[in-house]
């Protein structure tokens, strides 16, 4: 059984695989991805999640209309949630962090950022 649980919403494969590649440093981490706001819901809903990493831009739903949502829900709202994007203008990071995110990290992605933004919301010293 894995000690967290962490799912990656990230439309494009290549960048799940890169943010699933930093996490998976971390021992006992488990990895749940999906495609779209909307798939990361139902992934949601089906289990519990111990940290949730979300793009901004994807087709159907995008990140921040996610973030909004699970904080908006009781059974979801203390989940971290980090949104990793390619939008670095302050004013989305500060919707975001408006909105609920506990971090926000820009595209290009460092795995080592990943890593330690990661391990300080899953509280691993």
């Amino acid at each position: 059984m894995s000690d967290y649980n962490v799912l990656i919403v990230e439309d494009s494969p290549t960048m799940r695989q890169l943010i699933a590649f930093a996490l998976k440093r971390i021992r006992g981490v488990r990895i749940v991805e999906a495609n779209d706001g909307v798939d990361g819901l139902k992934k949601l809903s089906s289990e519990r999640f111990d940290l949730i990493l979300t793009d901004i831009n994807m087709p159907i739903m995008d990140g921040l209309k996610l973030v909004s949502l699970v904080r908006n829900d009781a059974n979801y709202k203390s989940i971290p949630i980090v949104v990793i994007t390619t939008e670095g203008a302050q004013e989305d990071r500060e919707r975001a962090l408006a909105l609920g995110a506990n971090d926000y990290i820009t595209k290009p992605i460092q795995p080592t950022k990943i890593l330690d933004v990661a391990k300080n919301l899953l509280r691993i010293v």
